[in-house]
Parts: structure tokens; C-alpha cells; sequence
């Protein structure tokens, strides 16, 4: 039997060591679904319910396995479908091609049916690397070359085929002219900077008293080095969200998240220094560093793109975060001084107890702090975490302590709801040995991951380990818009857009033979998370929450709580209590020792 074009696709990628697809059907990719039969599912073809979660998996896969993620979408709308997910790992920096099919090339340009311009579509999404396929001897090196960009520049690339080329028998490219013919191997090396440019970047740390560092995802393979210039320099660490797994929070002196999903000490830490050092992270809230006249300033990055952004830098280094800090070291002198470092390590300290005392608030039913609260001890060392958008990731930025060898993301400059199921499915097949956990609102649930709760049941059986919770915050209200109103607008709650549905989601999690708990009073969390991690399978927990706990952010002013107020003069439906529990919250925050708990 010959060799067809789809044929060479799929040996392609298993010579490329990809181990997973993930996609739907449908016509325009007959052809590869052909060739999956014939290679016996190899790579895995992972049946998601919809293209953007298959886009969204993929980008779980690639966020914490560290390898390639690949999706593949039928033409028209299936590759229509795909692009929320890819936009997410664009923004993010992940490693994702995906694989679209496109109608017969004898149909193009007739305006037949689902016939889409597919380079243009992409144009943008897949802007480093978007090409179609028109013969067979094109094709190794347009894969290669996406797969070689995708990785290489951690972004997305897109490979269109249309339907009748994958029927073709393949004919490799020729040695002659006109013909390019390609390679697989994927080396190469990472850019360290010049000493000179290290010797500029040591005047300016050394010369600080205050020094600051932030870092993000970029630095997660050099948190030995961090640590290293840390205890030097008698710094501060903040994280950026997407880099919160970069370090442990159980060191004294890392401040947490930054930006209006952070912590009181990253919001100081940022306020009072006079140096700044940012590795790896293009944290784009400007707001939350320094003023702009307040501190010299130093950054590192391995894109030279995103270099000199966000902040008036006096120092750009462009190069490999651990191997740039390793060589910055020795050109360091220790700060003997450590006022700075113990006021830093006073507040964490702080921040931490005002995170106890406000899990501890009272609530009806159930306050969302107390759920992450009693959550982050319990989770083990190895696990993998996946917050949604919304107020669930408020919880997880602030409750969530990352220690072991902890991963955890979300949607970070996209910011999408949606993507919590789909990443730890994508990170199940990554890391199946690893638990993971979905921690989402109910929002999102509704929106898609209800029905990823069927691919869980699909799947599940075959993971090595089938430890994976996905834990739902029901509170009826889409929470976090809810406030953006209450407290940036001054507005009540417009409940035709932010009242959702009841929806039992345990109960539809037990009908799919997954385990499902439902706790609806706050002395069954801790026991409902020890009964979910001891699960046999699958397991969804369904928190009925309190929408009144407000999200405040660690700079809030009297402003914003007045505004919040005027919300409830004007008629907001649950006014009182969500004043009472404001109050009560921001009172916990701002004096510990109160609210609640009486304290020492």
C-alpha cells in the first residue's frame, strides 16, 4: 500500500516524538482520520467536544509537560473553533502547532461549502509561521519548519492541508532546483549576554538598598539562581501569576503574586524599593511597579522582543534567564545592610495571617477562601493546578502556596474563561502520574467544562493514575464581573447578565460515573477535599459559595470601597450582606487580629 500525504503527517510527528493530538472530526481531515486508523491511534488522537477545547488541551499538554502541543480541526468551522485556545498559547508563549484541514483545491475560490480563507484567519494568531500545503513535496518542510518555530519561539504556528492533498501518495522533495527539502533536528543555543552588559547590570544592583525582584515564567528553570541573587542582593521576590510556580512560598522573603489579583507585600514591595530586577516575565500592568521616576531598573529576558516593555529599564539583558544570573553572580556583592529584607519577610508574615483570618470569615453558605484555604495544605508536592478566569483565580493567586515541585497556571494574558477542565486533561495526558486539580468558578463550568467532564469520563480509565479534581465554586453569579461593576463602576449588579442558572454539578459528575460531593455547609470542606483526593476516579466537588466575599485588591482605596457602596444605594440585590461581608473582609485584611478571630 502506498504512502499518502496524511501517512507522512502522522510519521512525521512520532518522528518528532509527538505522543498526543488532540482534535475532533470531521471532513476535511478525512484523510488523517484515514491514517490514524492505519498507524493503530499513533500519536494518540484525543476526542475532546468541542475545537477549542482541543486547542485548549493542547495547551494544558504543553504548559506542563514542557513538550509540543498539537491540535488538529476539521476545515470551516472546526478550525474557526480552534482559535480562542491558540490565542491563549500565543499570549502565554506556548509551544503549539495546529493542523487544519481546508476544502479540495479544485474548490477554492467557488464559495463552496465551509470553504473559509484559513491563511488569512490565522494570519495573525499564527503570525511566526502559517502556510498551506499544495503538493505532496512541500510538506516535510512546512511541518518541520512549524514545529521548529513553534518550539523554538514558543508560539503557535499553523499547517493547512486541504482535503483532497492528504489523499495524495507522498512524494518527498527532490535535489533539484526549486525543490527544499528538510531536517528534524531541533538544536540550537541559548543567548547569554556580553560581560559588558553584565557589568552594567551589577552597578545598578549593587547600587540599590531596595531592591525588588519580580519574576515570571520565563525564570521557572532558574529558581536556584534567582534564590542565589536573592540572598545577595537582601531582596524581595514577587511573582507575576503565570511565574507563581516559580518559587516556593514557603521562602520568607517571595511577596506572592503582583497585580490586582496579588498580595498586600507585592503591592509594598513595588511601592517602597528603589531597584528593580525582572526576570523572565513581560507582566504588563504598569501600574503595579514602581512609579516610573522611583527606581533604576534591570531586566532579563530570552526574547529580545519583549525586552525594554513595561518600564523605563536601564539595563536590557537579552539572554537565557539561569545561565544570565548564573554569570551576574559574581559581579555581586553582598548587601550586609538587611533592614530591607526583614521588613519585606515582616509583611509576608503578615499577608499570610490576614489570609487565615479571612478564610475564617463567616459566610452563607460558604466563603471561597475557606475552600482554597483548606485546599493548599492539603495539596500534595507533586500536583498540577489549573485556575479559570474569574473570581477563582483571585483565590488561587492569594490562598494557593506553591511548594515542592507544584506547577500552576491559568489563562494569563488572555485571560479567558474556560480553559481550567480543559489544561489538567491536556496536563493528565502529559503527566499522567501527576494529581491535578481545576479550580473553577461556575461561570466556566457551565460555559465548556461541564462538557469536558465527558472526556474525563472517556479518558480517565487509561491514565496511569486517575487522581484528578476538579473543584466548581456554585454561587449562581458570574462573581467576578459582578464586582468589576460594584467596585470599579459604582454599579449594582445587572442581574439579567450576571444571575446563571442552577445547575446540580455533582449529581451530572455522578451520572458519568465520575465521584461527585456536594458541600453546602462550611464544616464539610475539609472533609469533602479529603474524600475527593482519596477518590478510586475522577471526582468533582461543588462548593455552594458565598458571591458576597469581595475580591479587594491589595491596593484598595477608600474610593473603590465607596463606590462599592453607592452600588448597594442603588438597588443591588444582596446590598447588606455583601457590605457586611466586605467590610468584614477588608477589616481582616487591614487589621489582623480582628474581624473574627480575636488574634493574639
Amino acid at each position: 500500500m502506498s504512502e499518502t500525504v496524511a501517512d507522512f503527517v502522522l510519521q512525521r510527528l512520532r518522528d518528532w516524538g509527538v505522543d498526543h493530538v488532540f482534535g475532533y472530526a470531521g471532513d476535511g481531515i478525512n484523510g488523517l482520520l484515514a491514517a490514524w486508523e492505519k498507524a493503530d491511534n499513533s500519536p494518540k488522537f484525543v476526542q475532546a467536544r468541542h475545537e477549542e477545547m482541543s486547542a485548549f488541551e493542547a495547551v494544558g499538554y504543553a504548559k506542563f509537560s514542557g513538550r509540543l502541543g498539537v491540535c488538529v480541526a476539521t476545515s470551516g468551522p472546526g478550525a474557526i473553533h480552534l482559535l480562542n485556545g491558540l490565542y491563549d498559547a500565543k499570549l502565554d508563549h506556548v509551544p503549539v502547532v495546529a493542523i487544519v484541514g481546508q476544502t479540495n483545491r479544485s474548490a477554492m475560490g467557488g464559495h463552496y461549502q465551509q470553504e473559509i480563507d484559513l491563511l488569512s484567519l490565522f494570519k495573525d494568531v499564527a503570525a511566526e509561521y502559517c502556510q498551506m500545503v499544495t503538493v505532496p513535496e512541500q510538506l516535510p518542510n512546512v511541518l518541520d519548519r512549524a514545529i521548529r518555530i513553534a518550539s523554538s519561539q514558543r508560539t503557535v504556528t499553523t499547517v493547512i492541508i486541504p482535503a483532497d492533498v492528504q489523499e495524495l501518495d507522498y512524494t518527498p522533495p527532490g535535489h533539484e532546483f526549486k525543490m527544499v527539502p528538510s531536517s528534524l533536528d531541533i538544536s540550537w543555543s541559548l543567548p547569554v549576554p556580553p560581560d559588558s552588559q553584565l557589568t552594567r547590570a551589577a552597578e545598578v544592583l549593587n547600587a540599590g538598598e531596595k531592591v525588588a525582584i519580580l519574576v515570571g515564567q520565563g525564570a521557572r528553570g532558574a529558581a536556584e539562581e534567582v534564590t542565589e541573587v536573592t540572598e545577595l542582593l537582601g531582596a524581595g521576590v514577587a511573582k507575576a501569576l503565570l511565574g507563581k510556580d516559580v518559587l516556593s512560598d514557603e521562602l520568607e522573603w517571595v511577596t506572592g503574586s503582583i497585580g490586582l489579583l496579588g498580595t498586600r507585600p507585592s503591592y509594598e514591595l513595588m511601592r517602597d524599593c528603589d531597584t528593580l530586577l525582572v526576570v523572565g516575565s513581560s507582566f504588563p500592568y504598569t501600574q503595579f511597579l514602581p512609579e516610573l521616576d522611583q527606581a533604576r531598573a534591570v531586566q532579563i529576558d530570552i526574547d529580545p522582543r519583549m525586552v525594554g516593555l513595561r518600564y523605563p529599564f536601564e539595563v536590557n539583558l537579552v539572554g537565557d534567564a539561569a545561565d544570565t544570573l548564573r554569570r551576574l553572580v559574581p559581579m555581586l556583592t553582598r548587601k550586609d545592610d538587611r533592614s530591607w529584607r526583614e521588613s519585606v519577610v515582616h509583611n509576608v508574615a503578615r499577608w499570610w495571617q490576614v489570609m487565615e483570618r479571612r478564610s475564617a470569615t463567616t459566610a452563607d453558605p460558604i466563603n471561597p477562601e475557606l475552600v482554597f484555604h483548606a485546599l493548599s495544605s492539603r495539596l500534595p508536592d507533586d500536583a498540577i493546578i489549573a485556575a479559570d478566569s474569574g473570581s477563582s483565580a483571585n483565590w488561587y493567586a492569594r490562598h494557593i502556596k506553591i511548594r515542592g515541585t507544584m506547577r500552576g497556571s491559568l489563562s494569563g494574558t488572555l485571560a479567558t474563561m474556560g480553559p481550567g477542565v480543559p489544561y489538567v486533561i491536556g496536563a493528565k495526558f502529559g503527566c499522567p502520574d501527576r494529581p491535578c486539580y481545576a479550580l473553577v468558578g461556575d461561570g466556566a463550568m457551565q460555559m465548556n467544562g461541564i462538557n469536558e467532564l465527558i472526556t474525563i469520563a472517556k479518558y480517565w480509565q487509561e491514565w496511569a493514575d486517575p487522581r484528578l479534581v476538579v473543584a466548581v465554586l456554585h454561587n449562581n453569579d458570574l462573581n467576578q464581573v459582578t464586582w468589576e461593576l460594584r467596585a470599579m463602576q459604582g454599579s449594582p449588579a445587572f442581574l439579567p447578565s450576571q444571575e446563571l442558572p442552577d445547575f446540580p454539578y455533582a449529581g451530572y459528575a455522578t451520572s458519568l460515573g465520575l465521584l461527585g460531593i456536594k458541600v453546602e455547609k462550611p464544616d464539610e470542606v475539609d472533609g469533602a477535599w479529603e474524600q475527593a483526593m482519596a477518590a478510586d476516579r475522577p471526582c468533582l466537588v461543588e462548593f455552594i459559595t458565598d458571591p458576597a466575599v469581595p475580591p479587594i485588591p491589595p491596593h484598595a482605596t477608600w474610593e473603590q470601597m465607596k463606590a462599592t457602596a453607592e452600588s448597594f444605594l442603588k438597588g443591588d440585590a444582596d446590598r447588606w450582606g455583601m457590605l457586611k461581608e466586605g467590610v468584614r473582609s477588608k477589616v481582616a485584611e487591614v487589621l489582623p487580629g480582628t474581624a473574627n478571630d480575636p488574634g493574639p
